[in-house]
């Protein structure tokens, strides 16, 4: 680049600078994850402050391309980065849940096909699986957003992380899958990242410490991991041989994985990162199949659900003294498998019949009295996880991502 073009480039530089402050509305057209650091300096010297929060929104807003674009993420402050994450997560959190096609619905009972959703227009596929969130203060369920229909229907793996809800792996077409999609609700715009190494399905995906964990699978024992600053799966440490059959929960607590299920129900392993290696924790005194495993601080609670003595019991493991706490049984009315996601201080079972809450706040931790409706059109098995919207509205599908 000759000195001609090199001040052309700082006057278009500066110019887009200058207009940021009266032009916010073309920001997404402009801005890009190669720019924006650029930007950012010149609107910082240049003491234009509407400019640079701006830039910072836009940072937090297209979290991932900016994590992993050489020479942006690296180069701003440890303040700058903590800024541009607490801006992501700044929202109002939410319970949502996503649809699956599953033959068997975890979240309910097998029941008769429902009616097509009025929430779907005529002109949409009634197969589309679709992402509800339970609305805060009218305590009603909206639609968020629809999974795109590349994404298989049975035996994906889903979780959040940086406020993102990635989705891993299924079966489509008879064979299982290696795409990984993510969503961002903050743009309301679906993407791709870099592929699992391998195909899986009925796999668990978690995340951890800034890193996502795709865990076993049908007939597999390999774990992968994903760092997102480098759009990189490497392996890790695999499963011990004979651990489980095919299924399985998990859960991360305290910076450690665990894993249980399959066919030895009454199994949890224990991943420590640092050391790349799985270890036995004690035995649990279940030997039933349990419905889904949770964290919360330090306890890992895993909940059971007793259908012939009509009602779930929970166990809970304590992390730091590594020891079991005795199980306790709370009778239900007409009690069905359910998934769960802790959201504050309470833990809500979803399925399609009802939402429990799981209050984990006083003396006695214990199911509330109240139940709150899930989805009253959904179909198949309900995954739920939380989400940090925008106060304001929710997210523009049509906006860049």
């Amino acid at each position: 680049m000759d000195a001609s073009e090199a001040k052309e480039s700082q006057r278009s530089a500066g110019g887009l600078c200058s207009r940021l402050g009266s032009a916010a509305a073309e920001m997404p057209q402009q801005i890009s994850a190669e720019n924006c650091l650029e930007l950012l300096t010149k609107a910082k010297s240049d003491g234009a402050e509407g400019a640079t929060r701006r830039l910072y929104r836009y940072m937090s807003d297209h979290y991932l391309q900016v994590l992993r674009t050489p020479g942006v993420y690296g180069r701003l402050t440890a303040a700058e980065r903590e800024h541009i994450l607490a801006l992501r997560m700044e929202g109002t959190k939410v319970m949502a849940v996503a649809e699956t096609s599953e033959v068997h619905d975890r979240g309910g009972r097998r029941e008769d096909s429902r009616p097509q959703s009025p929430l779907l227009s005529a002109s949409e596929d009634a197969s589309r699986r679709r992402v509800f969130y339970l609305h805060p203060e009218r305590q009603q369920w909206e639609v968020l957003t629809s999974l795109p229909e590349e994404i298989p229907a049975k035996g994906s793996g889903m979780c959040t992380m940086y406020n993102y809800l990635f989705v891993a792996g299924g079966i489509g077409r008879s064979k299982a899958s290696d795409r990984v999609s993510c969503y961002n609700p903050l743009t309301g715009a679906w993407s791709q990242i870099r592929p699992l190494s391998q195909p899986r399905c009925q796999l668990r995906l978690v995340s951890m410490d800034g890193y996502l964990y795709a865990i076993g699978g049908e007939c597999l024992f390999t774990v992968e991991r994903y760092d997102p600053r480098a759009d990189r799966w490497s392996p890790v440490a695999p499963l011990p041989k004979g651990s489980f059959a095919v299924a399985h929960e998990a859960t991360s607590c305290g910076g450690e994985l665990f894993v249980s299920g399959g066919s030895l129900f009454y199994r949890l392993l224990r991943y420590d990162s640092r050391r790349d290696e799985w270890e036995e924790c004690p035995f649990n005194e279940s030997r039933r199949r349990s419905t889904d495993m949770v964290a919360h601080r330090s306890l890992v609670y895993r909940f059971d659900v007793d259908r012939e003595r009509a009602g779930v019991s929970v166990y809970r493991y304590n992390t730091v003294v590594k020891v079991w706490l005795g199980g306790e049984f709370f009778p239900l009315h007409d009690p069905l498998p359910f998934r769960c996601v802790v959201l504050g201080d309470r833990i809500y079972c979803v399925n399609r019949s009802q939402t429990l809450q799981f209050d984990l706040r006083g003396e006695r931790e214990e199911f509330l009295s109240e139940v709150l409706p899930s989805p009253a059109e959904a179909r198949g098995a309900l995954v739920p996880f939380v989400l940090s919207v925008p106060r304001d509205e929710r997210p523009d599908p049509g906006q860049a991502p």
